[in-house]
């Protein structure tokens, strides 16, 4: 047994929605270290583009911007990739939206618009890529990695309907998904993040210290932990977990 590439994406492309900042971001910096082409997508063009040129400087890194809450949004991410590569090794659904506001006052657009990003979204662009994966998956295995969430597995108390349903419903969606495209050498799984810094997740971001006494691990996310976790699903080494949930957060999903 030869391990010493077991973790390496050397020469593989990958493609990461919301990749500008937060979660995406180091998700984006772990696969540049290991040798994978980057792209990073999101909806903001400026910041989308300075998160790229900064990344450049460990690896192949374009910025894609687009607004993948559409269809038709989804669809020109999928053309703008197509300019570039003519295969996809690596999507990373990451992009995602948050919404709070108590259960008398829970308004449609707030449904709406996080559950057309957060479950909607990773299906249609997945559909709409599966043939570029099926043309990577030839020596290896192709992989879609869906970002879910701890509050998809065990309730907050924080008020976010919408989010929590979402992410419950994607972490199903993966494992529905990795049925079908296990014949066509894709492989789907999904990384269930606790609190890591991000501007979602301001709590983490802003009160770390005070937030990490309810962790067991005695500390929030570093990104580290979710590069690791991303390389893991997305290289050699994660190829016989399909359709499952890794859970990433330090242990607080078992305190609650």
């Amino acid at each position: 047994m030869d391990t010493t590439r077991l973790f390496s994406l050397q020469g593989r492309s990958a493609l990461i929605t919301g990749g500008s900042r937060g979660i995406g971001r180091m998700i984006a910096e772990g696969f540049l270290a290991q040798g994978a082409r980057v792209y990073i997508s999101a909806r903001k063009a400026a910041a989308c583009d300075q998160t790229a040129k900064e990344l450049s400087a460990s690896g192949h890194c374009v910025s894609l911007p687009a607004d993948v809450s559409t269809l038709a949004g989804a669809q020109s991410l999928v053309d703008a990739y197509s300019k570039h590569e003519d295969a996809l090794d690596i999507l990373v659904n990451n992009a995602g939206a948050a919404w709070g506001a108590p259960y008398e006052e829970f308004p449609e657009s707030g449904w709406d618009k996080v559950v057309d990003l957060n479950l909607k979204t990773p299906f249609f662009l997945t559909q709409a890529l599966t043939p570029m994966l099926k043309k990577a998956a030839t020596d290896h295995l192709a992989k879609v990695i869906n970002i879910a969430s701890i509050d998809g597995i065990s309730v907050n108390p924080q008020e976010t309907y919408s989010y929590a349903a979402s992410k419950a419903g994607l972490i199903q969606l993966t494992r529905r998904m990795a049925l079908r495209l296990a014949q066509d050498r894709i492989v789907v799984s999904a990384i269930a993040p606790g609190a890591f810094a991000s501007d979602m997740n301001k709590v983490a971001r802003d009160h770390g210290d005070e937030i990490k006494g309810n962790i067991p691990a005695g500390r929030i996310g570093e990104p580290e932990d979710m590069a690791g976790a991303a390389i893991y699903l997305a290289s050699r080494a994660g190829d016989y977990v399909m359709g499952s949930t890794l859970i990433v957060d330090g242990g607080v999903t078992h305190a609650r």
